[in-house]
């Protein structure tokens, strides 16, 4: 089984890749949506939080972790990684290996604030292409908006509008470094037009799992999804049948035994 979290929303760009990658996959999904949105939230309390979910989804029982958070993945290549009994496959070093299979050295990195501040981003693309020039922008108003629902009309193409105005005029290729932004691609599109490459970390990100679980004998399963939230449960699964209407899912909440078992598990989170 697949385990994914992310702070709401977003991740599900990665689980519906995931689903197209390995359809016949059990998959646990792990929404945080009690404390979205993480973009805006210190380092010591992304660590945090951070420890708390691996430290869920390990419990589950699952074979490996596939991160649905870039700011998570941000934090933790800061600060160093929670130790888990499983793989964690980092949402961030599979967004460089897609900018570098495109060979394209001008990219733009469109992220959370709390993304941007870690420069992980930058890191690991120059880590791979030592000449790439990466400008790494934030944009705040862009998780609220999905979190909300506002995917189509004007409010949401001019969040995009505005941000995209910030990238350099040159930039040849641009990452939506939040699982949330591929949910407003249609803005992306439109904004930056044909001549700039439009990256979604997911694709990678999915390619990575499936060659785990067919390194480990795990491709085959019952394909059966679970999907957790600590927020809105009524919210969480009207959304889930907006988003992915051809899934069955199992939709609950996590209840609060589970949740004080693991944060009382990974009380021990070093300062930053």
């Amino acid at each position: 089984m697949l385990g994914l979290f992310d702070s709401g929303l977003g991740g599900l760009t990665v689980l519906r890749r995931l689903r197209d990658a390995v359809p016949a996959a059990d998959m646990l999904y792990y929404a945080d949506q009690a404390h979205v949105p993480y973009g805006e939230r210190s380092a010591d309390d992304l660590l945090r939080l951070l420890h708390h979910n691996l430290g869920w989804l390990d419990a589950r029982g699952v074979d490996a972790i596939v991160m649905a958070c870039n700011t998570s993945c941000g934090v933790a290549d800061r600060y160093g990684w929670p130790p888990v009994s499983v793989p964690v496959l980092d949402l961030i070093d599979s967004a460089a290996q897609a900018v570098e299979r495109t060979g394209l050295l001008r990219v733009g990195v469109i992220a959370t604030t709390a993304t941007v501040r870690s420069g992980a981003y930058g890191r690991h693309i120059v880590r791979r292409m030592p000449t790439a020039r990466v400008v790494e922008v934030d944009a705040p108003a862009l998780v609220p908006l999905v979190e909300a629902g506002e995917l189509h009309g004007d409010a949401p193409r001019r969040a995009v509008q505005a941000v995209c105005d910030l990238l350099p005029r040159d930039v040849e290729a641009v990452v939506l470094a939040c699982t949330h932004y591929p949910l407003l691609d249609e803005h992306f599109a439109a904004v930056l037009g044909t001549g700039v490459l439009r990256i979604d970390p997911a694709i990678v990100q999915a390619e990575r799992a499936a060659q785990l679980l067919s390194e480990r004998g795990r491709l085959t399963g019952s394909g059966t999804l679970e999907c957790v939230t600590t927020g809105d449960l009524d919210r969480f699964r009207e959304n889930l049948g907006i988003m992915l209407p051809d899934l069955l899912v199992h939709v609950r909440h996590a209840d609060a035994a589970e949740l004080y078992d693991t944060i009382s598990n990974a009380s021990a989170v070093p300062e930053t």
